[in-house]
């Protein structure tokens, strides 16, 4: 099953003091449509202005020193991380956060209070696949010690060394796979943290305006300064907590392993540089490739018709959204009135023919056997289909997730399951062989 985009169910509100700033300021949240992204609007300011939390909105750090900042022209929202963690943590991907003012609120510190609130909203799926990158190749930064690698992995893990010159952070080490519970558990409540001999010198320079020992650990020679410790790792899972509201900027889910030692916000943010280079190489790839677009995880419409041999009116697949090579496609139909079957095809009541549903999926099994090196300039024929079921109708104004999978693969021959989906719901099921021949 693909998983969904998410949003929330029902808008709701948090008020707090943000940490550099120490001006009071509320966040309203409100459901979003797909595809949307998340999003702040500047309330406070006249036409309010839209802000995307994406890399591309990024402030420089000089800017915004120890904090994530994104913004557009003159306007900007400061220390999203903790935000941005809590709508990875829970799924969300699209929401609109209207803010009175220019930094989010640092609550305790953690993530929790947003987890819980965002919580209480009810989180609810969208008829739409979430954008996941599958990471094929290992990708790092590093500076001063201090480095960021992803490599492959099949699922998203995040694991961090801390050291510091300190009797509490001397080597610090927490792995996590953040699913089914364990970011609200064990990440979102890490809170914000500093050394004694840091605080006055960020007061110095305007920051921390709104820090106490209540919101942020200041650490000692001694220990924790008026307050006391969640986690003996605390501080190693906070900056886990910053890493992955860091990533989520990137706008898709990773499939990869992050391995991070010593790294904070600067080294971040290079890193989703890093990655987001990677990603546009990658689409990129997809559309200037010959007839195969190898490591592409995403194909338009151009793309796909340099590994096909179809066209109009018999190419029956917009784009493929996802591609894991040798393992699966997921590929994407918009149904329409104007398709040329609907006028002939129980024209009083259109209704999608289930073979062309079968055949939409067997052009997305075609991607997925075609799109290697040692079969550019191939053709995929059907050789067999097998448990094929049609579950719902499918109409115009449907849009078609077509999920497949490859099941055996020979020099000469593929067999793939999948499914089709609409609104998170099956339509079509099957097994289908093909016969691999030159073109």
């Amino acid at each position: 099953m693909v998983d969904q985009q998410r949003t929330i169910s029902r808008s709701a509100e948090i008020t707090g003091v943000g940490l550099h700033t120490g001006q009071t300021v509320t966040l309203r949240f409100h459901p979003a449509e797909p595809n949307s992204g998340i999003r702040f609007v500047r309330v406070d300011l006249p036409m309010k202005p839209l802000i995307p939390a994406h890399v591309s909105s990024l402030i420089d750090l000089a800017r915004s020193p120890r904090r994530t900042s994104v913004g557009v022209g003159n306007v900007s929202v400061q220390t999203i991380e903790h935000l941005m963690a809590s709508l990875w943590g829970l799924g969300i991907d699209n929401i609109l956060v209207e803010i009175n003012g220019d930094e989010v609120p640092g609550m305790d510190g953690s993530a929790v209070p947003f987890v819980q609130t965002l919580t209480a909203c009810g989180v609810v799926d969208q008829p739409h696949p979430k954008r996941i990158v599958a990471i094929r190749e290992p990708l790092w930064v590093e500076q001063d010690g201090s480095s960021l690698t992803v490599l492959p992995a099949d699922e998203f893990r995040v694991s961090y060394m801390l050291s510091y010159d300190h009797p509490l952070l001397r080597a610090q080490y927490t792995s996590f796979l953040p699913a089914d519970g364990v970011f609200a558990r064990e990440i979102a409540p890490a809170r914000t943290f500093c050394l004694q001999q840091e605080a006055e010198g960020l007061r110095q320079q305007g920051l921390g305006k709104g820090a106490t020992y209540d919101n942020t650990l200041v650490l000692g020679a001694n220990g924790v300064i008026q307050n006391r410790l969640r986690f003996d790792d605390e501080c190693a899972r906070h900056k886990v907590l910053d890493l992955i509201g860091d990533l989520y900027l990137l706008g898709f889910r990773l499939r990869g392993h992050i391995i991070a030692v010593k790294s904070g916000h600067p080294l971040n943010l290079r890193f989703i540089q890093r990655i987001h280079n990677y990603r546009e190489r990658q689409l990129d790839t997809a559309i200037r490739a010959g007839e195969i677009c190898p490591g592409a995880t995403q194909l338009d419409i151009a793309a796909i018709q340099r590994i096909l041999p179809h066209r109009f009116p018999f190419l029956l697949v917009d784009r493929i959204i996802e591609l894991e090579e040798d393992k699966r496609a997921v590929g994407l139909k918009n149904v329409t009135v104007n398709d040329y079957f609907f006028p002939g095809h129980f024209p009083d009541r259109p209704v999608m023919p289930g073979v062309m549903i079968i055949e939409a999926l067997a052009q997305v099994g075609g991607v997925l056997l075609l799109n290697k090196p040692e079969n550019a300039r191939k053709y995929a024929y059907f050789m067999s289909m097998d448990r094929v079921k049609f579950r719902r109708a499918v109409v115009p104004g449907d849009q078609l997730i077509l999920e497949v999978k490859l099941t055996k693969m020979r020099s000469k021959t593929g067999q793939v399951d999948c499914m089709a989906y609409v609104d998170g719901k099956v339509v079509a099921e099957g097994r289908l062989m093909f016969s691999i021949v030159d073109a």
